[in-house]
């Protein structure tokens, strides 16, 4: 393991009874990996971030790249964030504004002869596809560019690892998304282990091998971003990460297997479901995700349109079953309904998540739906 991290605990001066910043993290990263924490704000990512690069100091735990330890709690370890061979790329850029383009990559590598500071400039500036900017002056570039001058500017002195601190969060949404995925591609080319923090999934998943989601100080989970949305190992990361609901379902044996009830009829033949004695009477809360429900004016299941979000080329809708239930729905949008009318709904879940179940109130439920002959069908573009 390149970078490791081993049970850290960042704490701020606070009364002794409240939560630390940071507690037992745990992660680690090998060399030319992209790791990516990603969490609400106030979760620890960016109090990690710091410890990392010894900016704060762990109450707890180690920190080490590539065998040194940088941290050490237990024996008193710190070494200086001038020590440590990590460079930083923050989300203002912190451009100098009375200097080039090329001076500001240049800065970090002052010590070099001159002949070699020239050629590893423009090595960076090839690398972030500015070579043609290196006169300019930072605030004749747009944001996207300003933050390619700053990353250029980070792997100049050729840092053992890099950190990023929500670097696109300035920049406008379609900017951050596409920026992200030239980043991945620097790095990548750069050969450049790297540690990134953002609240943004587009993000995450646009940069990221490996992603930690931290909730309350804690490292929930660290894995691919695949595993994260299908198979998320705590209730709070099957919420916070994509779109869905947990509906109550039960588990029993078939014939064919475990098989869960929910009130959009039966799931089975799936792998990865529990057994029933996983849970208490095979009762528990299973996920459904938004691109797990399907519209389709021929199932018997009905649901009322309770809420819809045109994302272009489908709609995001929140649905309501008859029994009370809510579900959320990804349909194309020339499949055009209004609020308030019922479609046609079946349930195709590839991966089955299931927790233990939470009391709740149960939902007032709504009178019963039309029948099937008189649901208004799809609009379809004439």
């Amino acid at each position: 393991m390149f970078l490791s991290l081993e049970s850290v605990d960042v704490r701020y001066p606070q009364p002794a009874a409240a939560r630390a910043a940071v507690e037992h993290v745990s992660l680690g990263l090998v060399p030319g990996q992209i790791g990516v924490l990603i969490g609400p704000s106030g979760c620890g990512k960016t109090s990690l971030l710091r410890a990392v690069a010894g900016l704060e100091r762990c109450a707890a735990g180690r920190v080490s790249i590539a065998g040194q330890t940088l941290s050490d709690a237990a024996h008193g370890i710190h070494l200086p964030p001038e020590q440590r061979q990590i460079g930083m790329v923050f989300q203002d850029y912190a451009l100098f504004p009375h200097l080039s383009v090329a001076e500001n990559v240049t800065f970090g590598i002052a010590e070099l002869p001159r002949a070699a500071r020239v050629q590893r400039v423009q090595q960076m500036l090839d690398l972030v596809g500015l070579s043609h900017a290196a006169k300019r002056a930072p605030h004749e570039l747009s944001g996207g560019q300003q933050q390619r001058v700053a990353l250029a500017r980070a792997l100049a002195p050729g840092p053992r690892l890099l950190l990023l601190d929500e670097p696109f969060s300035s920049l406008d949404v379609d900017l951050r998304e596409r920026l992200a995925q030239e980043v991945r591609v620097i790095l990548k080319q750069s050969n450049t282990t790297a540690l990134l923090v953002t609240h943004d999934q587009l993000e995450a998943f646009a940069v990221g091998d490996v992603i930690g989601v931290m909730n309350q100080g804690v490292l929930e989970q660290w894995d691919d971003a695949y595993t994260l949305y299908h198979r998320p190992a705590t209730r709070f990361i099957a919420q916070f990460i994509g779109h869905g609901v947990f509906t109550p379902a039960q588990i029993v044996a078939c014939a064919h297997g475990p098989c869960v009830h929910t009130a959009l009829g039966e799931l089975n033949d799936l792998a990865g479901c529990p057994l029933p004695e996983a849970f208490d009477n095979g009762e528990c809360d299973v996920l459904l995700r938004a691109d797990d429900i399907v519209h389709d004016d021929a199932s018997t299941v009905r649901a009322l349109i309770e809420r819809k979000a045109f994302r272009g080329s489908e709609f995001l809708l929140t649905l309501r079953l008859a029994s009370g239930e809510r579900v959320m729905a990804h349909v194309p949008s020339h499949h055009d309904h209004e609020v308030g009318e019922w479609i046609g709904i079946r349930a195709e879940v590839e991966h089955v998540v299931t927790f233990p179940r939470l009391p709740m109130s149960a939902p007032p439920p709504l009178p019963a739906p039309p029948p099937a002959a008189r649901l208004q069908t799809a609009r379809q573009p004439a």
